[in-house]
């Protein structure tokens, strides 16, 4: 495993400095890493009194990026000669940026005009995750020699008995979730198919599990996982303290990151008096020139030896503070890498939960688990896995996880099956497929239509159209400009249809396409003022990767590829389909090839089954020509 993870970094370097090392600005942003030049629309401070920008792209920069919420930027002038700073996304949209700056004030030439933000390689993680591996491989600790052989399928885990019957607010499932949680000695595993409410098992579990012990330590590989289970354990009442660089964080929880928590306690006034006295002190002994006498020296002496008296004292402070903070709250919350914080080092749970472990790399998933007297693992393997760049590294075993192998070695897994989100025939091709059949919809949702004689189900089928992919001549990814008009002249239909009808048009509207060409070009051709405003803001453009974990109230898949030689790329993997299978509620309508997707792939030829079983297919032709 450090073996394949040294591979991975060395894979992640290697296309980084592809697109960084001997381009200019333009292969840059094509590239997607690169905004320049760029205007500074606001500055302000944040709840942890951090430094936060908000940057605007040029409108003629049009190319899809790479940029994303928790990556390392470099932010620099136009001019050569003022230095640059480093800082990190907060979140980005298509034309904007929000950042944090790792400065103590904003540089003058954030003033002066244009700047550019270009990303950097973060090797962090990888060193967080070797040192992970490195603990496994010399560890005397008799506990997680144990854990270790449980997990990976050697030993057995042991549970006790436990009645469930006080979990009024879940269903059976869930309930027996809970119920295995609570007798897990060692590790217990809740998998949890889309819209199964397994955000509400786990937070049912963390509370009834906090009766017990004083402070539980949760888990999840990605910044938005983890703000979700802050915000929903906030909102028990349950205190809990988001551990991460705050730019990783979402806005609406910064009031319950360390940082934020540390400028509210009541010491903080203090420790700000403490430090800038420090900084005054310093100032006036640094003022003295060579050519003193001794008295000035030793006036110059004691002023310096004050400052640094003072300094240790607001470091002495501080570590009151942040003690105070972290071992009163009930609940820490952190990405896997960030569960290593320098403050949490030594720091032993009797339990950690890791959420979204079905997407988690192995070597980050032991991070918590170090820490850890027992592991609850939630997730669902069969939706997104983790992203591997190395196909060396993939094909030796980096893809899979270790929620994967613990499921493989340990028949010990619940699985939620009753969900809450779609509508039955949206359900019903993914759970017959990904889930044997088992998934049941909720009596409020099986049902649900945007309205009563609405299909909440259709495959618009361009075979036969000519509608032909074609691929970005930079990025390579492919798009098809057809499909991009005929998403829009149906959802145009649609909503005319649904006001005619007399019903409400969907609160919430997603497109979605495997590919980032079809993306950007989805993005553009809505710019062009289609819809208006009121409609406009109702429609989110993005990835598999991007929707998962969300959910809207209708969902257009673009499928793009369409060929005469069968070829389907990226549209191979099933799991990220079932992905993008699973986020409309109440209307789904996927457009594609069926010649082309259903050549040579079994899986998609089960899908046109299933789409002419449940009636929902359709022909290009007749919107075409309606």
């Amino acid at each position: 495993m450090t073996k394949l993870l040294s591979v991975e970094k060395e894979e992640d370097l290697s296309q980084y400095q592809k697109k960084m090392q001997s381009t200019s600005f333009k292969e840059r942003r094509a590239n997607g890493v690169l905004w320049y030049p760029c205007d500074v629309e606001e500055r302000n401070y944040d709840a942890g009194e951090r430094l936060i920008l908000k940057i605007k792209k040029p409108k003629e920069h049009k190319h899809a990026h790479s940029f994303s919420s928790g990556k390392l930027v470099e932010i620099f002038p136009s001019s050569d000669e003022a230095q640059s700073l480093k800082g990190v996304i907060n979140k980005v949209k298509e034309d904007t940026m929000f950042l944090t700056l790792n400065s103590d004030d904003f540089p003058k030439w954030i003033e002066y005009g244009k700047l550019g933000i270009q990303l950097l390689f973060d090797d962090r993680s990888y060193k967080e995750m070797k040192w992970a591996l490195n603990e496994l491989l010399v560890t005397d600790s008799r506990r997680l020699i144990e854990l270790q052989k449980k997990i990976l399928g050697f030993d057995k885990p042991y549970f006790d008995e436990t009645n469930h019957s006080a979990f009024s607010n879940l269903n059976e499932s869930q309930k027996n979730a809970v119920a295995k949680i609570l007798s897990a000695k060692d590790f217990a595993i809740v998998h949890g198919p889309p819209g199964t409410g397994k955000t509400t098992t786990l937070v049912e579990a963390i509370r009834e599990v906090l009766k017990k012990e004083a402070q539980v330590l949760v888990c999840a590989p990605s910044n938005a996982a983890v703000d979700l289970l802050t915000e929903k354990l906030s909102q028990q009442g349950i205190s809990t303290v988001r551990i991460g660089h705050p730019a990783r964080v979402d806005e609406y929880i910064l009031n319950h990151t360390l940082e934020s928590k540390v400028a509210q306690h009541k010491d903080f006034k203090l420790l700000k008096d403490l430090r800038k006295k420090a900084e005054e002190y310093f100032k006036l002994g640094g003022k003295w020139k060579r050519n003193f006498g001794n008295s000035e020296r030793e006036q110059r002496k004691i002023l310096l030896q004050e400052a640094r008296n003072l300094k240790r004292d607001a470091e002495r402070i501080q570590n009151g503070i942040l003690e105070d903070v972290l071992f009163s709250t009930r609940v820490i919350a952190s990405t896997l890498v960030g569960a290593n914080h320098p403050k949490l080092k030594d720091v032993k749970f009797t339990t950690c939960f890791i959420d979204e472990a079905g997407q988690a790399l192995e070597p980050a998933s032991w991070i918590p688990i170090i820490k850890s007297n027992r592991v609850i693992f939630a997730g669902d393997h069969l939706q997104l896995p983790p992203t591997v760049k190395s196909y060396q590294a993939r094909k030796e075993g980096l893809k899979e996880t270790l929620f994967e192998r613990a499921i493989a070695g340990n028949n010990t897994d619940v699985l939620l099956n009753e969900q809450y989100r779609m509508n039955e025939k949206i359900m019903n091709f993914s759970s017959k497929q990904f889930y044997k059949g088992i998934l049941k919809a909720n009596e409020n949702n099986a049902h649900q239509k945007i309205f009563p004689k609405d299909i909440p189900f259709e495959f618009i089928d361009t075979s036969g159209t000519g509608f032909f992919e074609s691929q970005h001549p930079e990025t390579k990814s492919s798009f098809n400009k057809e499909e991009v008009n005929l998403i829009l002249k149906h959802l145009k239909k649609y909503l005319d249809e649904v006001k005619s009808c007399g019903y409400e048009p969907p609160e919430s509207i997603g497109i979605i396409s495997p590919y980032k060409a079809q993306i950007e070009l989805l993005n553009k051709t809505l710019e062009s003022n289609i819809f208006e405003k009121d409609v406009c803001r109702k429609i989110t453009v993005n990835t598999v990767d991007g929707f998962q974990g969300q959910e809207r109230d209708m969902v257009y898949i673009s499928l793009v590829r369409s060929n005469e030689s069968g070829e389907i790329g990226f549209l191979s993997d099933e799991r990220r389909m079932n992905v993008a299978l699973t986020r409309a509620k109440r209307k789904l309508v996927v457009i594609g090839d069926s010649g082309t997707i259903a050549a040579k792939n079994k899986f998609y030829n089960d899908f046109l089954d299933y789409v002419n079983e449940i009636d929902a297919y359709k022909s290009a032709f007749e919107l075409l020509y309606d």
